[in-house]
Formats: C-alpha cells, structure tokens, sequence
C-alpha cells in the first residue's frame, strides 16, 4: 500500500489543481542557484531530455513534476512506454523534445517574452518505467544581479517565489549546490535555513564533484561533518556541457557516474549512498515516509475544508426547486414576505442590523423633519424681501381717494400672503427628501439569499418604487394644499396674532419721538386775511396727493413765493421766510396794528399769484406725477409708525403660519406617503408578483453564481472522495 500512496498523493494533487483547493499537498521542492544543475538533476532521474536550457533564468515558471512509474506492458500494439501529459492541454506527449517545446510555449504565454516570472505552475506528468514515483517541483534558479532585460527587482521576485513553496509544513525542500563553490556561500542552504531551521525536511545535493580542483574533495560535508542535516548530503555527477554538445545520453551517464565513485580515492567507501540512483530511491522513500507522517494533518484539514466548503454551499441555496411550481411559490412568497418585513423595520428602527457608523432608515426620516426641514423654515426672515416704500406703498393704494384713521386691513392681508407662500418650496422639498430616502431604503432591503435572484429583487424593488409613487403625488398635493389653505384666510382673531399684536402696538406707542430740528423763528407778523384761504386750497390739496406724504409739492409751492430756491413774488419783501404754513397766523386773527408795509406786500403777492404765469396747474401736475413716482421720499412719522406697525404683525403672523406648518408637513407626510407605503407594501408585492407564469423568470440566478455554486459543489465532492480514500489507507508500520 506504501507505493500507492505517491499516487494517490498526485491524483489529489491533481484535483485540487484543477478546482483551486486549498490543501497543501506533501511534494519535493527543489532549490538552487543558477546554473547549479538542478535541471541536470531532474533530467538524471527522469532519465530524460526535456527541461528547457540555455543563458540566464530558463525555468520561470514553477514546474510540478509528477513522475508515475508504469509496468513493463508486452503489449506488441504499443509502440510506446514513456510519454507526458500537462493538465493544461488534453494530450501525450512521446516525444520529449515536443515537452520541452510546451514548457518554453506556456512560459512565454503566462510570463512574457522577456525574463519575468511568473507564480502560475506548470503541471506535467511523466509515465515511465524508469522512474519511481515522486512528486518534484521546480522552481526558479536564484540569482543575485540583474541581466540583460531582466526586470531589476528579479532578485526578490525570485526570492519571494520560492519561499511560498518551501515555507510549506507538507513540503521537502531538495537544495541543491555545486561542490566547486564554498558551501557557506550557498542560497539553497541560506533560504531553507529560514524556513526549516532545525534541518528536519531539508535534503542536500552537491552537484559538480567532478569538478572540484585538485587535491580538494568533499567528503566532509558528505557525511555531514560540516553541515548537519537530518536527510544527509547527497553527491552526483551530471553531464558537462561537453556531453551534451556530443549527444551522451543519460544511460551513459549514469554509468559514468557510478564509475566515477567507485574509483574515487574520497568518495569509494560511500559510493553506495551518492549517485543520482541513490537520490531518487532515497527522495522516494523520504517522500513516502513524509506523506505517512502528514495523512493525519491531510485528515483533519480536509475535515475543516469540507465544513467550510459546505457552509459555502449552503449559502448559495439549493437549486432542486427549480423543477417545482409549489417550491417556487412558497420561495417567492418567502422572500417577498422579508423584503416588506426588512422593509418597515428599517424605517421603524427595529432592523437587526442597524449601522452605528452612519444614520439610516427612519432615523434619517426624523433627520429630515428636525433638522433639514425644521433649519430651512427657521431661515426665512418673514419680512426680508418688503422694505418700507412696499409697505407704504401697499397702505396708500389700500386706502384709495380718502385718507385712513387706522391701518387698513387690506393692505395686511396683501402683504402677508405673499411671505406665506415662502414656505411652499421648503415643504415640498421636505417631502422629495423623504421620497428618496424610502426609495433608498428599498434598494438596501437585501439578504444573501435574495442576492441570488437578480431578477426578483429587480422585480420588488421596482413594485415598491411604483408605489412610492403613487404617494408622492397625493402627499405633494396635500402638502401644497396646506400652504393654500393658509393664505386663503388670514384669521386675524388668532389668540397668538392678538397677543403679539398688542405687543406690537405697545411697543411703538412707546417709542421716543422722531427728533425734529427746531424751526426758525418767525417774525411776529399779521399776514393778509386771504393768504391762509389760497395756501389751503392749493398746497394742502397737493400735499395730499399720492406719494407726497413728505410735502414736496407744498415746500415747492412756498419756495416759489417766497423766493428761497430762487427770485418769487414775494422775494425781499419783509416777511421772514418760512419752511411751513404753520408759520402764518390762522385765519381770524387780529390784524389790527399790523405793519402797512406788510399789508402792502401781501396785496403785491395776491396780484402776482393771480397774473403771473409762473404759476401754472400743468406745471404743478408734472411735480405731483414725478413725486408720486418718487420712491425715495421721506416718510412722515405716521407713515413710519404705520410701517413698523405692518412689518411687526406680519411678522407675528407669519411665524403662526410656520410653526402650524412645521408641525403639519411632517403628520402629512408620515400618514400620506411613508405609513400608507408600510401598511400596502406586501400586499402589492403579492398582487403583482406572485404569479405561477412569473415564477421561472423571477427566480433565474446571477451566471457567475451558478458558476461559483458548481465549482464549490466539484470542490467538496473532491474532498469527500479525498478523505474517503485516505481513511481508506492501511499504513504500514515502518
């Protein structure tokens, strides 16, 4: 049963190979410098020519050579009793030269043309019965510098390649080194030191005895006087260059070999324990002996490999039930059913997984309500937009022909529901937001399960986004309708508007006075009886015109006379000019002892106001049309008053209207959109797809899954056939 286990060895191998196992298979690795003849080596024990040569790095792939030995067959039909085989092409190979041709073709094809390596191995079989069985592999030559276009870093390329193989517990490494260099300058030795530092699964070979100066030999380190290792030394003799330009062939040198330490002075008395025979009955029996030692720690490995293997398995579901509707069904019904289930929890915050890193579900929803929505209407300054011209132009055009004791109610109302309708865009902003994030909601409904029918879940988050559909526009129109309903009655019998407006009013009752410069005193005079009568119809009547709160007209008009922007009909006369009409005396005063000076000049100024042509209506009318277009005119302190009094209401008002708003939008949208989608969720799923002629299509799988579940499938029966063989084996007791 011991020779059957190097093969039972390499089928595993094999298998593995194929479905990319993670079981580390018990096999040589050999190892050396370049040109130290570790292709001699193989070929030696191969018995054949077929490893690529030439200058520099040949081998840059890593070569797993299987050698199975095969009985002498007398079959006269078989012209052949040695061939190779590769795991990557279905064919034998008779020829070796056509191997070596192979391994020069898939090595350019992985690692390139230049002098890169790769990590990708080359698989080959060697049947022959020539060969015992054995398990080799080998691996790049190590090197120092780089050469030619070699890439710079070929050094540790090569370095760390090797060191993947031999760190390997199941792996015995064969280092090679040429006895014609000093042994401490060997790398073969150096690495496997690192790795096997007690030299319990390192065998040495001493290439080029044969070469070794004069006088010099190796016999100490041989017999392991210099070098202990546990697996000894072992010295052949390859062919030199010489041999191989003239065609010897390996038969010959084998026997050449032989003679060579049978007649040598320093090796005849251990000839029997060198030579490459001697290497591969001994790397046979060494790697028997280390797959006995290793099957129980294979056992129990595979054991670990096909729990997880099945575990794998199990994750990607069973696809048994694609050949019954009842099973489809209740799958479907299944899955829809925790869609909607995952689907509520996350809004309501009773998911099972729930992300501490970042907000999610409803709990971004309330964001939205509190933070976003509650910020947005909090920024709007309800009066920013009116300034005081607006204001007093809306009191002016409120109150028509006739002017007002109190604020007119209309203006108000005019100005108030325009700021209301500020609120209508960060509304309905709110309640897009909310619609996105139960959309996002949906497509992060999930699970692994689910994740292997692309087409159901397509299918349930599509059915869930129509319906969130749906309610965005009854929830938008709601919502719209609220900002409506608040500017299509303004109730001014608030309790809230009452109280704030009371304060309002308190507050500029209470104000201080505006600052009126003192006026120039006037000089104690009697004016003519008819002077008050014609400033009273014509000033006073321009005064009131609109957009002349400020008495432009009337300062004009008084100017004019009196001459202070210019020559007037009553310029230099003996009056003190005057910037008002209350700087003449009513009407009914006594006149008596008044100046005859005076008199006369008032009389002058009668005449002229009635001859001259100065004083022209059309004229008058341009300067109460340009005033009355005039928006930069000052206003008097009623109109002030009234203005501040407007801009305090609407403001009470408006942060009425915000608050009822802050409060309403969010209710809204909670019992319209985001409850109306949680209540009708599964039920629309199974209205639309639980369907039978829908069920083959709804549960087609992801390609690559079907692929990854069949080759996880091939990998556990190949550990089920694996451990069932190896508990099969009867080991021999040694």
């Amino acid at each position: 049963m011991d020779a059957d286990l190097i093969k039972l060895v390499n089928k595993l191998q094999d298998t593995f190979a194929n479905l990319g196992g993670e079981l580390d298979m018990p096999q040589l690795a050999v190892v050396g410098s370049q040109s130290a003849g570790k292709s001699s080596v193989l070929e030696t024990i191969v018995g054949r020519d077929f490893l690529p040569r030439g200058s520099g790095i040949v081998t840059r792939r890593p070569l797993v050579l299987q050698l199975i030995h095969t009985p002498v067959t007398e079959n006269p039909t078989q012209t052949y009793t040695e061939w190779g085989q590769f795991l990557h092409i279905d064919k034998r190979f008779t020829d070796f030269n056509e191997i070596r041709r192979e391994i020069e073709q898939e090595t350019f094809r992985v690692a390139g043309q230049n002098k890169g390596i790769s990590k990708l191995p080359i698989h080959l079989r060697i049947y022959s019965p020539n060969v015992l069985d054995l398990t080799l592999v080998d691996l790049p030559g190590l090197t120092k510098i780089p050469v030619g276009d070699q890439p710079s870093d070929i050094e540790r390329q090569i370095r760390s390649l090797v060191i993947d193989y031999i760190s390997k517990p199941n792996c015995v490494i064969l280092a090679v080194s040429a006895a014609n260099v000093d042994l401490a300058n060997s790398e073969a030795l150096k690495l496997a030191r690192q790795v096997d530092p007690q030299g319990r699964r390192t065998i040495g070979v001493l290439t080029k005895l044969d070469l070794m100066d004069a006088g010099t030999n190796a016999l100490d380190i041989l017999t392991g006087r210099v070098y202990p290792l546990k697996l000894g030394f072992i010295g052949v003799v390859n062919r030199s260059q010489a041999d191989i330009n003239a065609e010897k062939s390996l038969q010959d040198a084998l026997e050449t070999e032989a003679e060579f330490f049978r007649t040598h002075p320093a090796y005849r008395n251990i000839a029997h324990k060198n030579g490459t025979r001697y290497l591969a009955k001994t790397l046979n029996q060494v790697l028997m002996n280390h797959i006995r030692d290793k099957l129980p720690d294979m056992k129990a490995r595979l054991n670990t490999l096909m729990g997880q293997a099945q575990q794998e398995l199990n994750s990607f579901g069973d696809a048994a039930i694609y050949g019954d509707k009842n099973q489809q069904g209740a799958l479907i019904l299944r899955l829809m059913t925790q869609f909607a289930r995952d689907f509520v929890a996350s809004i309501e915050g009773t998911s099972m997984d729930i992300s501490t890193k970042e907000l999610s579900g409803g709990a971004r929803i309330y964001y939205i309500f509190n933070d976003v929505f509650g910020h947005a209407l909090q920024s709007i300054d309800a009066t920013h937009n009116l300034d005081n011209q607006d204001i007093r132009t809306a009191i002016r055009n409120s109150t028509g022909p006739r002017p007002s004791l109190f604020v007119p109610e209309i203006a108000f109302d005019l100005l108030v529901k325009p700021q209301i309708k500020l609120l209508e865009a960060p509304s309905l902003r709110c309640v897009e937001l909310v619609y996105e994030e139960l959309v996002k909601i949906c497509h992060n409904c999930t699970s692994s399960e689910l994740q292997r029918f692309p087409r159901l879940h397509a299918q349930l988050v599509e059915v869930v986004s129509e319906l969130l559909r749906e309610r965005l526009g009854p929830t938008t129109e709601y919502t719209q309708s609220l900002i409506d309903i608040q500017t299509a009655y303004i109730n001014t019998n608030h309790p809230a508007f009452i109280s704030g407006s009371a304060a309002a009013a308190t507050a500029l009752s209470t104000a201080p006075p505006k600052q009126v410069l003192p006026r120039r005193k006037i000089a104690r005079v009697v004016p003519h009886p008819h002077l008050p009568l014609l400033l009273g119809r014509h000033v006073s009547g321009a005064s009131n015109a609109p957009g002349h709160g400020s008495g432009t007209a009337k300062e004009t008009f008084l100017n004019y006379f009196f001459g202070q922007n210019g020559p007037g009909p009553l310029a230099g006369s003996t009056v003190e000019r005057a910037n008002t009409v209350h700087s003449v005396a009513p009407v009914g005063r006594d006149v008596s002892g008044a100046d005859p000076a005076l008199e006369t000049g008032l009389m002058a100024g009668k005449r002229s106001i009635e001859n001259n042509a100065a004083f022209d209506m059309k004229s008058l009318g341009k300067h109460i049309e340009a005033a009355s277009s005039d928006s930069s005119g000052h206003m008097t302190m009623r109109e002030e008053m009234e203005t501040n009094l407007i801009r305090s209401l609407i403001q009470s008002y408006f942060n009425i209207v915000r608050q009822t708003i802050q409060d309403l939008v969010p209710k809204a949208i909670m019992h319209l959109l985001v409850n109306n989608t949680s209540q009708q969720v599964q039920n629309r799923l199974v209205a639309s797809l639980y369907k039978p002629e829908l069920f083959g299509d709804l549960l087609n799988e992801d390609e690559a899954l079907v692929a990854e579940r069949a080759r996880v499938k091939a990998l556990l029966d190949a550990y089920r056939d694996a451990f069932k063989t190896l508990s099969e084996v009867t080991l021999k007791s040694t």
